[in-house]
């Protein structure tokens, strides 16, 4: 097996900053800083397939709902794309006016010129400029000395002074980054900073934004907040500068860089939902704000369905979260081991509503953002071959989604606790059955009849209605959503799967489809059939019935 090479010839240590008096470690977090979200730019900007329009506008609104304030949306220098989502982000009145949208642009005039035509007419609008400031970057990228990159920046600043000036009726705020300022010596990065902000003359009502990234990560956490803490000690106008992070995850510490850096004195933080962006991604504003909220501190972001903010984000950035990501991920509210299961159970017999939130192995309440704690009942687990979803797909084929893993695991759960015993193979296909594909009241599915044409589908459904037989007509994109338009109440689509059972001719397909109705939880419906569209058809309605029944279940417990 080959060695790895000698790190101590091939990699920089980088130096720390010599802050004996350091205050940052006896300090403590006690209110949210400022959010900003780079998703529409910086997270954009990292995708295989960027966003298009529609999906930026879609996850522009979501952060919104969530309740940032500040939305990096474009670098509309860049392309036409960019530019174009900016201006119809302002000429359609997208901005509700307690946002503020931001763009990027390189210190480049010409850049500069076409960012500030952009935002012609937006009321209010952060306008963030960089370059880059580190040795590595002065010497390999710029070719320049520490004079030439100082005054890259103050050309700049000087060319934004000269552009807001010919839009007089848009409130400005300028944002300057010190790109690579992790990297850089901090002496240098705050003369950089001194000399922009002498051009810029920040005052308590135009403060100046003054971004501070961690643009590739390249030292411990406490570093960086030591580089924060001392450039906040030496910057000029520090009352009327408003400390930004911006962290990427380089060395898997993001979350912990941003923590300290805010211990440190930073006001404000750049960042993405679930930490997309550039390589191993931004610092991850879903964890850092809950973080927050389980130490009592209100994080001024609101992820109370946080189901629902997942979905809008993993279907625009086309990438899944992760099952063990914090807060958000399948299992992280899920235990496999039984002790885990027993620690729980008991934490939540002892709680009294209105105690302080101490349930052993779940650090935060999952009611708080639209979950639920759900244990995994694992069959036969110490052989090594168990699992409810293991053993249906080895025996009968099905291959469960991961979040009806969990649902469905409840089912068996009852079971093996009515029994006390362990239950086979066949026992869970039966409960499988009986619990979703005999889901088949108040709505059964008699026939149907699909027509397509020109991209449009018309769904007729002929359907037993607690036994009268009904008619329901609808149009849409595809089958499901002709059949959801032709539903006589709303039902929202969470999550769709499907695959083939066996092969050749007696093949079946098998359909999956989480779904929910105004103010439920999701659940699951599944169809089996040997045409996808109608085991599609049956998964819906085994999806409606069910969902209508916990609501029924629900109503009668209260």
């Amino acid at each position: 097996m080959p060695m790895l090479s000698n790190p101590a010839t091939k990699y920089r240590a980088y130096p720390v900053l010599d802050l004996p008096d350091r205050t940052w470690p006896n300090k403590t977090i006690t209110q949210a800083p400022i959010w900003c979200s780079s998703d529409l730019r910086d997270g954009n900007q990292s995708l295989i397939e960027p966003m298009s329009p529609e999906k930026k506008l879609r996850f522009f609104k979501t952060l919104v709902a969530v309740g940032v304030k500040e939305i990096e949306v474009a670098f509309p220098s860049a392309s036409q794309t960019d530019f174009d989502f900016v201006r119809m982000l302002i000429e359609d009145g997208h901005i509700p006016a307690d946002t503020t949208i931001q763009v990027l642009t390189q210190a480049r005039e010409d850049l500069i010129a076409r960012t500030f035509e952009s935002l012609k007419g937006v009321p209010k609008a952060i306008v963030h400029m960089y370059n880059a400031v580190s040795p590595a970057f002065r010497r390999i990228v710029f070719n320049q000395d520490k004079d030439g990159v100082k005054a890259i920046a103050v050309h700049a600043a000087e060319l934004f002074k000269k552009y807001a000036a010919l839009q007089p009726e848009t409130e400005w705020t300028f944002e300057y980054s010190p790109e690579t300022f992790s990297a850089a010596e901090t002496p240098f990065a705050v003369e950089v900073c001194n000399a922009v902000l002498d051009v810029w003359q920040p005052s308590a009502d135009n403060k100046v934004i003054l971004n501070l990234p961690a643009t590739v990560e390249v030292a411990m956490p406490n570093v960086y907040a030591d580089q924060i803490e001392w450039f906040g000690r030496h910057i000029n106008h520090r009352e009327n500068v408003i400390i930004s992070l911006h962290t990427h995850n380089d060395r898997g510490t993001g979350i912990a860089a941003s923590e300290l850096g805010l211990l440190a004195g930073a006001d404000r933080v750049e960042g993405c939902l679930f930490g997309n962006g550039e390589r191993t991604g931004n610092v991850d504003l879903v964890t850092l704000a809950l973080n927050m909220y389980t130490h009592g501190i209100n994080p001024k972001l609101d992820f109370s369905d946080i189901d629902a903010v997942r979905k809008v984000v993993e279907e625009c950035n086309q990438i899944p979260v992760h099952p063990r990501h914090p807060y958000a991920g399948d299992l992280v509210h899920t235990a496999f081991s039984g002790s885990h299961q027993d620690a729980i159970r008991k934490g939540f017999a002892q709680r009294q509503e209105g105690d302080i939130w101490e349930i052993p192995y779940l650090p935060i309440d999952p009611a708080d953002i639209g979950r639920d704690y759900e244990a995994v009942i694992r069959v036969n687990s110490q052989s090594g071959k168990g699992g409810v979803t293991y053993l249906l797909e080895q025996e009968y084929g099905m291959q469960l989604p991961r979040r009806m893993q969990i649902e469905f695991s409840q089912v068996i759960k009852a079971e093996t606790d009515r029994s006390g015993l362990e239950v086979t193979a066949s026992q869970i296909f039966h409960l499988l059955d009986q619990e979703y594909l005999q889901a088949n009241t108040p709505y059964a599915l008699q026939k149907h009849r699909l027509q397509e044409e020109d991209g449009t589908c018309t769904l007729s459904t002929a359907v037993s209605v607690n036994g009268v037989t009904q008619t329901w007509d609808g149009c849409g994109s595809g089958p499901l959503k002709a059949l959801v338009a032709s539903l006589p109440m709303p039902v929202e689509i969470m999550d769709y799967n499907e695959h083939a059972i066996g092969s050749g001719s007696d093949a079946k397909a098998a359909a999956y489809i989480e779904l929910r109705l105004p103010g439920q939880r999701p659940v699951f419906g599944v169809g089996v059939h040997s045409n996808i569209t109608t085991a599609s058809i049956h998964a819906l309605f085994s999806g409606l019935n069910r969902a209508l029944a916990s609501a029924e279940a629900t109503k009668k417990s209260a």
